[in-house]
């Protein structure tokens, strides 16, 4: 039997894509998988587990038949605040008048409506602001009751029938996952997705809590969409796995000014820690009804590539658009022009972070350095957990990262980490096996030529996380 030709991006920057309606059909997946997608994310604010199901099966006979390991995001829906309903099932706002939100649950008009949410009358303070549908409408709290809300109107507009609310002044006393996401979170696990992407955190504890829920079966991608959050970004970030920039809700709550340098201010703490970074929403959003993007968007793209994202992430352009092949085709053609541009690799080397002060940080940061002086082909981590994999990514070397593990599902995982191609191998338990597999990988991969040298990191003794403390140089025979 003839071997099967080996899949292997030509670019660092991976890939996210979101399933829906214009792309369940197995064949359409396979087309966007083969196109670039290197993770295919399941929204959970929309579909039914057996929608999901589908999906992740279908997914699984992919991997299966590319003998490449891929990764699946289960992005959980997260409390959505929204206003009751209208007789008419729409009014008008006037900008200038008045409009109190209550706990009365009968149709509302254009003087009042129903907010079923005591939580929200109950944080709010004089002057807060609340902003509907999207932030279309802004409204202004002038007078506070038990049971109610009165406001200005500041900014009017069309509002029907259970359109959203966003509260950006205060903390709301709500958990992060809902009755609804923990049945979607305990089904997603069941089924073995690699990440569980977390909505509308607020504070540390909301994320504590998700990691206690998941105990260890998938890494925890936190998504940053409340100013909140971002009073709290270090604290919540040493707590996720991997974080998300999820400029829609972030923009609706952040003056659109300030959300290009809260993404700025995220990619750069997440790449600080070493976590895994994806840049999302609208990237390429004319791409839902054109087949071509927008400049504009090109350069936002490439923005997320210089920033240093681990990922970039097709939101609507795949899951409902009319051109998701062409979507993931674009990104995948911008992703690869960038980063062979030599201001890409001047930038990336001069917002390297400082190597972590610990033993596994330098051995990662001396691979690179290594890697470079000597220009070897690939370096190779050995990681039963990823953490080795991810040291390495963190130093962004100039050539490809081999992430060698035993463990499928770490492979999996680091389907979203900035330039490691994932390889599912057999233990190894010395150094001098872990040597031999390392030129033999790289070689069958096609990541290195008989003769040329691949720097390997480890840690031994193996099999035990945490502990990247070995590195060798080795030449391919």
């Amino acid at each position: 039997m003839a071997a099967r030709p080996k899949l292997r991006r030509r670019r660092r920057t991976k890939i996210v894509a979101t399933l829906g309606p214009s792309c369940t059909a197995p064949e359409i997946m396979n087309r966007l998988f083969h196109a670039g997608a290197d993770v295919f994310r399941l929204n959970f604010s929309h579909g039914t587990h057996e929608d999901h199901a589908a999906s992740i099966a279908t997914i699984r006979e992919l991997e299966e038949r590319s003998g490449r390991p891929i990764g699946i995001l289960a992005d959980v829906q997260g409390p959505k605040l929204r206003v009751g309903r209208f007789g008419g099932g729409r009014v008008h706002l006037q900008t200038g008048q008045e409009f109190r939100l209550d706990l009365n649950p009968t149709p509302g008009s254009a003087r009042r409506v129903n907010l079923p949410h005591p939580e929200i009358i109950s944080a709010a303070g004089i002057g807060c602001t609340l902003l509907l549908d999207d932030g279309k409408l802004r409204l202004r709290v002038t007078h506070k009751r038990d049971d109610a809300l009165e406001t200005e109107i500041v900014v009017g507009g069309a509002l029907s029938d259970r359109k959203g609310v966003n509260v950006p002044d205060v903390v709301l006393p709500i958990p992060a996952l809902t009755q609804k996401d923990r049945a979607d979170l305990a089904f997603a696990l069941d089924r073995g997705v690699n990440y569980i992407g977390l909505s509308f955190v607020q504070r540390p504890e909301d994320v504590a809590e998700a990691k206690a829920l998941v105990a260890g079966r998938a890494w925890i991608m936190t998504k940053m969409e409340k100013p909140q959050a971002l009073e709290n970004l270090d604290a919540i970030l040493a707590l996720s796995d991997a974080v998300m920039v999820a400029r829609g809700d972030l923009g609706v709550e952040l003056p659109p000014e300030e959300v290009p340098l809260a993404q700025k201010r995220i990619v750069r703490a997440a790449r600080q820690l070493g976590k895994p970074v994806v840049v999302a929403t609208q990237m390429l959003e004319s791409m839902i009804t054109a087949p071509a993007p927008t400049r504009a968007e090109a350069s936002d793209v490439a923005t997320a590539v210089f920033d240093g994202a681990d990922a970039v992430m097709l939101s609507a352009e795949t899951a409902a658009g009319q051109f998701p092949y062409e979507a993931v085709n674009m990104m995948d053609r911008i992703v690869a022009r960038v980063e062979l541009d030599p201001g890409w690799r001047a930038l990336t080397d001069a917002s390297r972070p400082e190597a972590e002060h610990s033993t596994a940080g330098a051995i990662a940061a001396a691979a690179r350095q290594i890697g470079h002086t000597m220009g070897a082909e690939a370096i190779v981590a050995f990681t039963a957990s990823g953490g080795t994999a991810l040291r390495v990514a963190r130093e962004r070397p100039e050539g490809p990262v081999l992430g060698l593990t035993p463990n499928e599902e770490t492979a999996r995982r680091l389907a979203v980490v900035w330039g490691v191609h994932a390889v599912v191998v057999p233990e190894v338990h010395t150094m001098s096996e872990a040597v031999n597999r390392a030129t033999r990988v790289a070689l069958s991969e096609g990541f290195a030529a008989h003769g040329q040298e691949i720097v390997v990191a480890a840690g031994v003794p193996f099999g035990h996380s945490g502990t990247t403390n070995a590195l060798r140089v080795s030449t391919v025979r």
